[in-house]
């Protein structure tokens, strides 16, 4: 029995789950629950749980008070759902999270002056990116799902949960293996004259200059891992997700993300855009990569011509035969126009995602390891 089916064996019951009958009540107290406890620890634990380059940024009391509100919630939401539901499975869970978070000492733990680790990981990111990104999707996806029926908990929610998880906590790894490459050879490769020309150009032209810059570059590494049987053993990762929403985007195996985040980074660094634009895409592309996944459905047509939305992405990754090895660009379609690699057929969605033939095990562990086991390639997705 996978985790998944161990955690919906404890949690699931045949009540309903509409709005008022404790389910979504349960599951936010959970949810607030799980962070409030890891928000504890980095309290405990800031050398080795937080990321040093946003330590010393955080304003203490707001994220003392934050933490304690974050309980508080979880209490009152626990206690609803114990209330509303006859089934107290959801509630006392999330009662159980919230007395474990205050036994950890809350929002008061008093912060050691403990010395500066040299490895940490970021358990503070993963707090406020699932924060951000979960509190501006998951409402999307309920209030415009392109298929209600899917429900937050698909099948693969928890792998894909791991991996958000993952891209969060290894961001000291993703540093070393992403950023200081990209940096020195962007560095040792650069011209001085064109940095200069760059650098003069107002920022919103250098933010858009590196949308287009890094999504050229995304669309020679996509196709590279679609084309080459052995990059794509490892970006098959990505393809196997068979339900589409907002986590679906952060099932990508390391060295998928290594090699294709590196190979992004570097234009961007050999031309020497401005910090600011390229902090501001760098946001962008984090948000913008996750709703491109997104079981979300929005009537803009009009604006699908310019830039990726749902529909356009999700073609990418549909089963249909005539949809194999389209759509690679991740914020432009018009690069795949001129690639003559477009395809997305006037107002129909796909029928199914995943690789036809393939099916990976499920967890973040088995699927990292699955890509050295060979296997025939049926289609890129």
């Amino acid at each position: 029995m996978t985790a998944e089916q161990w955690l919906t064996r404890i949690f699931a019951d045949r009540a309903p789950r509409r709005f008022g009958s404790g389910w979504l009540s349960g599951v936010l107290a959970i949810a607030l629950g799980l962070l409030s406890v890891a928000a504890v620890l980095c309290l405990h634990f800031p050398q080795w749980l937080t990321m040093p380059e946003l330590r010393a940024r955080y304003p203490l009391p707001l994220v003392r008070a934050a933490i304690d509100s974050a309980i508080l919630a979880t209490l009152v939401l626990a206690g609803l759902s114990m209330l509303l539901r006859r089934r107290k499975v959801l509630g006392l869970a999330g009662l159980a999270l919230a007395g474990l978070a205050l036994a950890l000492g809350a929002g008061g733990v008093a912060i050691a002056d403990a010395p500066a680790s040299r490895v940490h990981i970021g358990l503070d990111w993963f707090v406020l990116g699932t924060l951000t990104t979960a509190a501006l999707f998951v409402p999307l996806e309920r209030a415009f799902a392109l298929r209600r029926e899917q429900g937050p908990f698909r099948k693969g929610w928890l792998t894909d949960a791991s991996y958000f998880f993952m891209s969060h906590a290894l961001v000291q790894l993703m540093s070393l293996l992403v950023l200081v490459p990209a940096t020195w050879a962007g560095q040792a490769l650069a011209v001085a004259p064109v940095q200069a020309v760059v650098q003069a150009l107002p920022l919103v032209v250098q933010f858009a200059l590196i949308v287009l810059v890094a999504d050229l570059a995304q669309y020679a590494v996509h196709r590279a891992f679609h084309a080459v049987p052995l990059l794509w053993r490892f970006h098959r990762v990505h393809h196997s997700v068979e339900q589409m929403d907002w986590l679906a985007g952060s099932r990508l195996h390391l060295v998928d993300v290594i090699v294709t985040r590196g190979l992004v980074l570097l234009p961007i660094v050999i031309l020497g855009f401005d910090p600011i634009a390229t902090y501001a895409y760098l946001g962008f592309v984090s948000l913008h990569a996750v709703f491109i996944h997104a079981n979300f459905a929005p009537k803009t047509a009009w604006l699908e011509r310019w830039i990726a939305m749902p529909r356009y992405h999700h073609w990418h990754h549909a089963i249909e035969p005539e949809a194999t090895d389209k759509n690679f660009a991740v914020h432009l379609p018009m690069i795949d126009r001129w690639f003559g690699t477009h395809y997305m057929p006037h107002r129909q969605w796909p029928s199914g995602y995943g690789v036809s033939g393939l099916h990976l095990p499920d967890g973040y562990v088995r699927q990292f390891v699955s890509v050295f086991v060979p296997t025939k390639r049926h289609r890129s997705g």
